[in-house]
């Protein structure tokens, strides 16, 4: 399998070397729009993309893997609703692997809270803290939003970002983000009960385990038809 990495920035460097570490994959290019550069200068076959850049590319990947039938891994956050309706079209033609978070754990960590949350529902307050890097822009996390959607399927509950004043706890649930240093994510889902609090919290000590992640979707892709999929089809093969 090849693969093109698009984004050449802190998350794109680790990638490009768990894909020379890991057995099976190759390199064939890793792109940087900022320096205007594009998927089509890649010389050499790509059997993949695999985006970690910016929302601002998603017209050139698009592109490219329509024009090539190449599948495609995106691990980008803040897509617009329409880029997001771009992202769904592009998987009519193609297998696309589309997730705010590609670490294994924090796949296992949404299932878990799928299941548990309606059980404790009632009974119990839910509130979720995320902490990211200082340099991360876009607040909360898509990580976040991605777990607060594991909870609240329905939209039961409404989503409360942050608090202050004199406000009464109603139907919510709290959506907290930290910004500061090099932290590499953590998110934390917190269950609080009369005289009991359930703690789910998942920590990511390097960006590697997203790339990990991102490689094994890419394999995915490989043998998958044309479709919008994200980790939990991955891992657990519900598609």
């Amino acid at each position: 399998m090849n693969a093109a990495i698009l984004g050449a920035g802190a998350m794109g460097k680790v990638l490009a070397q768990t894909i020379q570490e890991q057995e099976g994959v190759s390199l064939s290019g890793i792109i940087e729009p900022r320096n205007g550069e594009t998927l089509h200068d890649v010389k050499d076959e790509v059997n993949v993309v695999i985006d970690f850049s910016n929302p601002s590319n998603l017209e050139m990947l698009v592109d490219y893997c329509e024009t090539n039938n190449c599948p495609a891994v995106i691990a980008t956050t803040g897509f617009s609703p329409e880029q997001e309706r771009e992202i769904a079209e592009l998987a009519k033609r193609v297998p696309v692997v589309f997730a705010a978070n590609f670490s294994l754990g924090i796949t296992v960590m949404k299932r878990v809270l799928s299941e548990i949350a309606p059980i404790l529902e009632g009974a119990f307050d839910m509130e979720v803290i995320e902490k990211h890097h200082n340099k991360k822009l876009d607040s909360p996390s898509g990580t976040a939003k991605m777990l607060v959607a594991a909870l609240n399927p329905d939209g039961k509950y409404e989503e409360i970002h942050g608090r202050e004043g004199n406000r009464k706890r109603g139907r919510e649930i709290g959506i907290h983000a930290v910004r500061g240093g090099s932290i590499a994510g953590e998110h934390d889902v917190i269950f609080a009960g009369e005289d009991e609090i359930l703690e789910i919290k998942h920590t990511a000590g390097s960006k590697k385990i997203f790339a990990a992640g991102a490689v094994t979707a890419a394999r995915f892709t490989q043998t998958a038809q044309a479709g919008l999929y994200n980790m939990e089809d991955v891992l657990f093969g519900e598609k």
